[in-house]
């Protein structure tokens, strides 16, 4: 049993994503994530102009006339949320942590996928694999996951973006969209995420807080980093301080999105304090607009 305060959080996440996805989630992913091919459907008469390789010649042969297949598209998904629980994502100067900014995504994907009749698996990860929940249908399922993400109390504090990707390629044997919730606070996952990208319809989500790009000025502040404990007292008033540390994330998130481009993998930028779903349906609309082109 959960306890009720959860229950509550999760009712009240559940009714804001609904409403999020079906003003403006559902019908954008429906149109950009595409089935595994086509299936097979019927067969029908032959008429002039028709494909000749889709020729049944099995029927053809017992009828005496022309027929050809017919295929429909094979609308049915298999999507995976990749989520990033390492202690980075505890931090949140604003009214929620990354962490629940991630929950609240994932719910928003989550909802997208069950509308369209997909299944959706999930994957915790911190500088280990923590949890796998493997891929299914229906709400119930979708509420477990949210449920995961919120609760879940990871072994590990650090980030292994590669890790995560890693044991993705071993278990999905076939074509997923993933999403890849995290802040991104890491290094050396190049190799894994062009691996991923090539066999799955990967889409990065990068999830920030604000005060990780500039610093307040408080004077002298002990901090600590929530992944290493390593503590250390940060002069925020100073104005080199906090162009070092501007310029430091700044390069990192330029770094971030040159290699997003080399692996040509759409993504999706999130700041707390924001509208995600907003976020994702723009998005979702750039992604179109990209593929139709």
């Amino acid at each position: 049993m959960l306890p009720k305060d959860l229950i509550r959080r999760i009712r009240k996440l559940e009714i804001r994503t609904r409403k999020v996805v079906s003003d403006m989630l559902a019908g954008q992913y429906h149109s950009v994530f595409k089935g595994r091919g086509m299936a097979f459907s019927e067969v029908r008469q032959y008429q002039p102009g028709d494909e000749i390789r889709f020729i049944d010649w099995n029927v053809t042969a017992r009828m005496n006339e022309a027929f050809i297949k017919v295929f429909t598209e094979e609308r049915e998904l298999t999507v995976m949320l990749l989520v990033d629980v390492s202690a980075s994502n505890e931090f949140g100067s604003k009214d929620r942590t990354k962490a629940e900014v991630a929950a609240e995504v994932a719910a928003q994907i989550a909802f997208s996928a069950i509308a369209n009749n997909d299944r959706v698996g999930l994957i915790l990860f911190s500088d280990r694999v923590e949890k796998v929940v493997p891929p299914r249908k229906g709400r119930t399922h979708v509420l477990r996951l949210v449920s995961d993400i919120l609760t879940f109390k990871p072994k590990g504090k650090g980030t292994d973006l590669a890790a995560g990707l890693t044991y993705l390629t071993q278990v999905a044997k076939r074509k997923a969209v993933t999403f890849l919730v995290s802040d991104f606070l890491a290094t050396g996952y190049e190799k894994p995420l062009r691996l991923v990208g090539r066999k799955h319809d990967l889409v990065p989500v990068v999830i920030e807080d604000p005060l990780e790009q500039v610093f307040p000025r408080h004077g002298l502040v002990e901090m600590e980093d929530p992944e290493t404990g390593e503590r250390f007292v940060v002069d925020t008033s100073s104005p080199s301080v906090r162009g070092r540390f501007s310029r430091a994330m700044q390069a990192q998130r330029d770094e971030r999105r040159k290699l997003f481009r080399k692996l040509e993998l759409d993504h999706v930028e999130l700041r707390a304090g924001d509208d995600h779903g907003k976020a994702l349906a723009q998005f979702f609309r750039a992604r179109a607009r990209r593929m139709a082109s």
